[in-house]
């Protein structure tokens, strides 16, 4: 999953952000700003490179933007820059981030405090002539070998417009068709994720290679309309249920060779579609679950908490408090009183001592809170992949990289052909590719601190696989 609910919370910016920003009257001393800005900011022994960039308008007013290269996240736009003298305040109200600091014009630095929630730390923004590029060398550029065409097609469940695109072979004849589903958090079609577009990528490769692909926005991101915040998983399996029914109606499709890619969430999707919907010719379940979201939620903290050198004493207190914060959620359906009961048994459990200490972990239990109580959280945390797999009779080609620490690839691969032989499915393929991670790049550790790092976006080798199986299973 690209949620990571490790309850031990750390604020450090996040990759999807949705962005309010208003334009800053220039004044003559902010014109000392305007270019760019670099620094970095240090967090449990971690560093994160943000950048700064500052322009004028035509109208005389200044306007910035904020990225955030390691983690990919770019044209975060800044609500307020504020200079007084040599004082510089910066505001990024959409993260809930400032930088309160004091503006060097010998050396071209601002030096302050970067505060978001509980995080404060020293900043030192250097001015530079040039942004360091994230080299992405998989991502396909102009001109095309194919068909590009945005499409437009109606959820009729729900009543939503979803926006997308697809791409067929420029050959004459009729295709074979796949519909790529997103995993978990807001997607656009590309489902573009630290500085990487990893469903365009595999759109551009097996449109090369003769198979059609329809990858859309998530409801209510980009162009697709829709509410994304209210939405669950059996919401996402109808917007992808009408992609499969667009393509449908195409006369240069294969009706009876219509298949599902999804990754991570996308591939528990894929399989509660595919067990209700027998026109569904194939899935691929790129690190979907076997296990059950709570499984997959202990197991996916405990891995990254060990990725990132935490004790094993650590470890087990958070699980134990993860464990009891989960009951509570599967028990108590009424969120204002698990509301409370979460407070008790966290508070209960904090070791904070001093009065500050106690603030910032009251901060941390309240944003907790706020993200486990949501429809979709509450869905995932109870959803078990069991009910789907048992009574999925297509061909299922499994994929999870070896270094996966989101998705536990041993015990999820396991229970995905467990549950496939219960269902008498002689038709699939299970397969762990060793020294890749969650996002299937190749990789050292499989730590999400690596995914903007690499410059692969998704491994050749995953995607002849894919590829492969795909033309073997529509012939």
């Amino acid at each position: 999953m690209k949620r990571n609910f490790s309850f031990k919370l750390y604020f450090i910016l996040i990759t999807i952000v949705f962005c309010f920003a208003n334009e800053i009257k220039a004044q003559t001393s902010e014109q000392f700003l305007i270019g760019n800005w670099m620094g970095n900011i240090e967090f449990q022994g971690k560093k994160l490179a943000l950048v700064f960039r500052v322009k004028f308008l035509e109208n005389d007013s200044v306007i910035a933007f904020m990225d955030s290269p390691d983690q990919g996240a770019k044209d975060i736009k800044v609500s307020k820059i504020k200079v007084k003298n040599d004082s510089v305040f910066i505001r990024v109200k959409s993260l809930g981030v400032s930088i309160s600091g004091i503006l060097n014009s010998t050396d071209s630095t601002i030096s302050g405090i970067f505060r978001q929630s509980i995080l404060n730390c020293p900043i030192t923004l250097k001015k530079i002539d040039k942004i360091p590029e994230i080299n992405r060398p998989q991502e396909p550029k102009p001109p095309f070998a194919y068909t590009i065409d945005t499409i437009r097609f109606e959820n009729s469940i729900d009543k939503i417009a979803l926006a997308g695109t697809l791409t067929t072979p420029k050959t004459s004849g009729k295709f074979p068709a796949v519909v790529l589903i997103t995993g978990s958090g807001p997607q656009n079609r590309d489902e573009e994720l630290m500085g990487h577009k990893p469903f365009l990528v595999i759109a551009d490769y097996l449109t090369r290679n003769g198979i059609a692909v329809l990858r859309y926005d998530d409801r209510g991101i980009a162009k697709s309309k829709g509410d994304f915040a209210s939405a669950t998983s059996y919401d996402f399996a109808n917007d992808a249920e009408a992609a499969v029914n667009y393509l449908k109606t195409l006369n240069n499709i294969y009706t009876n060779k219509i298949g599902l890619i999804g990754h991570s969430e996308g591939g528990m999707i894929a399989p509660l579609i595919a067990s209700r919907n027998k026109s569904v010719g194939f899935i691929v379940l790129l690190a979907g679950p076997g296990l059950s979201g709570e499984e997959i939620l202990i197991k996916q903290s405990a891995l990254i908490a060990r990725a990132s050198k935490e004790s094993e004493e650590d470890i087990a207190d958070a699980m134990k408090l993860n464990k009891m914060i989960y009951k509570i959620i599967n028990k108590e359906k009424d969120n204002s009183i698990a509301t409370k009961k979460i407070r008790k048994v966290y508070d209960k459990h904090s070791k904070a001592s001093s009065t500050e200490e106690k603030l910032k972990a009251e901060m941390q239990r309240d944003a907790m809170i706020q993200q486990i109580l949501t429809p979709w959280f509450r869905t995932f945390l109870s959803f078990d992949p069991k009910k789907y797999l048992t009574n999925t009779h297509c061909a299922v080609l499994a994929l999870n990289g070896g270094n996966d620490l989101q998705v536990p690839p041993d015990e999820d691969l396991a229970a995905i052909e467990k549950y496939l032989k219960k269902a008498g499915n002689k038709h699939y393929m299970i397969k762990k590719l060793p020294n890749l991670n969650h996002l299937f790049q190749t990789c050292k550790t499989g730590s999400p601190d690596e995914y903007a790092k690499i410059e692969e976006t998704f491994s050749p080798d995953a995607l002849l696989i894919v590829k492969e199986w795909i033309k073997e299973n529509t012939k």
